[in-house]
């Protein structure tokens, strides 16, 4: 169970950086990197719950 929480969180700490970057990137740098990069966010936190629900998997 404790591994379960720990994946979880960092899903949620990757999503978190992934969308802090890509706000820096539009910003700052240039606002196609910044989306590119903000499309990432549902993919990682999709790809989480891919993982931490086993495939769809029931039991």
């Amino acid at each position: 169970m404790r591994s379960v929480k720990t994946a979880k969180l960092l899903i949620l700490v990757a999503a978190g950086l992934s969308f802090l970057f890509s706000i820096y990137l539009w910003f700052s740098v240039d606002k196609d990197q910044g989306a590119f990069v903000g499309l990432w966010v549902p993919s990682i936190l999709s790809f989480g719950a891919l993982l931490t629900n086993g495939g769809g998997r029931h039991e």
